[in-house]
């Protein structure tokens, strides 16, 4: 492909994303209007997922294939979409997701669609990652219309990686990489910029309690899913309603003869960004220990268990507390909370720094769970992912973000967990912008509300587009297998 002087590269960015813009915000209303949130239990062949997370992972293949993209779809798992380069050479990609966490409570717009309010864009996904998946396919198609009208291919090939089970595990990439090799270099727009080059290990497990028995809650219920902070949590007691107090971020309501259904409201979030959110499950056990007569041992020794677990994230009461210098300190939260039979479940999810390791919080948390009398089981144990933030790559993708923003592009790590650990030379890239000032009605990835400001996504799209010409001028090798 001919050379292409900056000036003249980001007028014609500029010009692009004018043009389409709108187009870009109609797909992303296509892809959030689909409730992708996987569902094992109706999965099937070629849906590995369940049928909603698939339909999505057809719709964004529609609009790859829309947009000039050579698409391939790998049985329902995981599909991409390429603009082809050199033959021979290795490849540079985009990967981000269709899938989402579940809606959850407390929205004050239509959850799956798109709302434009004052300059942002509200509903699940158009963060995290369906409105940054649709900007990589536009990315993509910038350099397809380019290597059509030029008559010559990209020096490397261009492929946007599609993937459909990132938030529950990401096995669609070791989907892909038993089928595709790796890029030479990958980013994943599913992060903050400037960018990231680490993330923390990432586990999770749970607590069940002894069984219950005949106690006084008949049920607890929080949370939506084990990776984000509980917005609510809801217990049904057996205690005449008009015998507990209101208080506030509490309501308390009839549940027939003799019951009252109690609900804790907090301020949900990420797992990996506590700070600032309020663990409804915490709330509840709060309101419950000190309202609730005639609790029962067990009930009482599983509600202390909920204070601590949801009442500090930096895993000290727990006796897993651990920090380092790349990654600073351990976080866990309490996610969601079951009734399970006769007894209760609470899951945990804590980012871990390099300092300490996953078989070392799996003993420390069997340890506090003996001293409740409940039980510990370990989840998922992914180790820490890093990436050298001077390699060309990295410096190439921070230049594009400082001339844009007038930053100073610094890699940071975080405790969050992309698709960048799964490759060996990757990182994640945006779009959030957290200098950003919002306001208080924009809601955070996984919570009511999720919102990203319509400016900061244009102005992402150009970043992609001339971030990916300038890797395609660097001297990228295929890593070894």
């Amino acid at each position: 492909m001919a050379q292409t002087t900056d000036g003249q590269l980001t007028a014609e960015v500029d010009a692009y994303v004018e043009e389409v813009w709108e187009d870009v915000v109609e797909d992303i209303r296509t892809l959030v209007k689909i409730e992708s949130v996987e569902d094992l239990s109706a999965a099937e062949p070629g849906k590995p997922y369940g049928p909603k997370a698939n339909e999505a992972l057809m719709a964004a293949e529609g609009i790859a294939r829309r947009l000039d993209l050579a698409v391939t779809d790998l049985d329902g798992y995981i599909g991409y979409g390429d603009v082809t380069g050199n033959e021979g050479a290795p490849y540079v990609a985009t990967i981000a997701h269709s899938d989402i966490v579940p809606v959850g409570l407390g929205w004050s717009v239509p959850a799956l669609d798109v709302t434009r309010k004052d300059g942002y864009l509200l509903g699940r996904g158009v963060l995290d990652d369906k409105g940054p998946l649709v900007l990589s396919l536009w990315a993509a198609h910038f350099f397809a219309r380019r290597v059509e009208s030029m008559g010559t291919p990209l020096p490397y090939t261009l492929r946007c990686i599609i993937g459909n089970n990132e938030e529950t595990g990401m096995a669609d990439v070791g989907h892909y990489l038993a089928c595709c090799s790796e890029p030479a270099f990958c980013f994943s727009p599913d992060a903050d910029f400037p960018l990231i080059c680490g993330e923390k290990g990432l586990y999770s497990g749970k607590f069940t309690s002894e069984p219950i028995g005949d106690g006084v809650i008949e049920s607890l219920d929080g949370g939506t899913v084990s990776n984000a902070i509980p917005g609510q949590a809801t217990a049904v007691v057996r205690v005449d309603a008009d015998k507990l107090p209101s208080r506030d971020g509490i309501d308390v309501k009839a549940a027939g003869e003799g019951r009252a259904c109690v609900t804790a409201h907090g301020k949900g979030g990420h797992a990996s960004m506590p700070e600032g959110t309020v663990n409804a499950i915490g709330a509840l056990a709060d309101y419950l220990l000190k309202h609730v007569e005639n609790l029962t041992d067990a009930e009482r020794l599983w509600l202390h268990l909920e204070q601590e677990v949801c009442h500090a994230s930096d895993g000290k009461s727990l006796g897993i507390a651990a920090a380092d210098d790349k990654f600073g300190a351990l976080t866990c939260v309490g996610g969601t909370v079951r009734t399970v039979g006769d007894r209760f479940v609470q899951t945990v999810d804590s980012r871990y720094p390099t300092s300490t390791s996953g078989s070392r919080i799996t003993i420390e948390l069997r340890r506090f769970a003996a001293l409740y009398n409940a039980t510990f089981e370990e989840g998922r144990n992914v180790a820490p992912f890093y990436i050298d933030p001077v390699s060309p790559e990295i410096t190439t993708l921070l230049k594009t973000y400082s001339e844009y923003t007038g930053r100073k592009g610094k890699a940071f790590t975080i405790g969050g967990g992309t698709y960048a650990r799964h490759f060996r030379r990757a990182c994640a890239f945006g779009p959030h912008e957290p200098h950003a000032k919002e306001p208080s009605w924009v809601g955070t990835e996984h919570g009511a509300d999720e919102g990203v400001s319509e400016e900061g996504l244009k102005r992402a799209l150009k970043i992609y587009i001339v971030s990916i010409a300038r890797l395609m001028e660097l001297e990228l090798t295929q890593p070894e297998e």
